[in-house]
């Protein structure tokens, strides 16, 4: 796999449903003890509420988990997973925490309760593509960096840091599969005095 989406930051929402109060939390995790820590700092602190429901996707080994935490079965825990792979996401973790409000909300109502505050979860987390990248490194004369330093964002590229020294070296991650392009057309534009090095390769944001 060389690319996927999980959510960009720990965040959290919330909504009111017949004086029921829902709060929807989400964080990046990428381990199942990962995911169990933010699940058990959640109910921790929400230790009053009737319910801290829920679900989380890791992308190692495929692993889906989901807790109805004393709901009716199938009517907190799977609607939160279901939001989660609906949106596509992995590598995160949600819990719905929730005080009862005195209303029964009914089966039906807690479905959509429950989906409703995993979705608000998502979108406050922010969904964001992760794909392999390459991390290279260029160095150059100083006239050739301002058309180095244009060069690495047309491309698709994120400069993560630049040293000056007697010459420049841009230091810069690049999806993976457009490293072979990147060069190319450096080697053209510099004419033939520069080719990008690449120093490591792991998953970062790309949009």
């Amino acid at each position: 796999m060389n690319s996927y989406k999980t959510v960009r930051k720990a965040a959290s929402d919330e909504y009111i449903v017949k004086k029921s109060r829902f709060i929807g939390h989400i964080a990046p995790v990428t381990t199942a003890e990962q995911a169990l820590e933010f699940i058990a700092a959640v109910s921790k602190k929400h230790w009053d509420a009737t319910h801290n429901v829920y679900a989380y996707i890791l992308r190692e080994g495929g692993i889906k988990r989901y807790s109805d935490d004393g709901e009716p079965q199938g009517t907190a825990g799977i609607p939160t997973l279901d939001v989660l792979e609906k949106s596509g996401v992995t590598d995160c973790a949600v819990v719905v925490t929730r005080y009862f409000g005195g209303i029964m909300l009914g089966a039906g109502g807690l479905v959509r309760a429950y989906s409703h505050s995993a979705s608000i979860a998502v979108a406050a987390g922010g969904i964001v593509t992760r794909a392999m990248c390459a991390g290279l490194k260029v160095t150059c004369d100083y006239y050739f960096y301002g058309k180095l330093s244009s060069l690495v964002p047309e491309s698709g590229g994120v400069i993560e840091d630049t040293v000056f020294e007697d010459n420049v070296t841009l230091i810069f991650r690049l999806p993976l599969e457009l490293v072979d392009g990147f060069n190319a057309k450096l080697i053209d534009v510099s004419n033939g005095r520069y080719r990008a090095e690449k120093t490591d390769e792991f998953f970062a944001d790309v949009d």
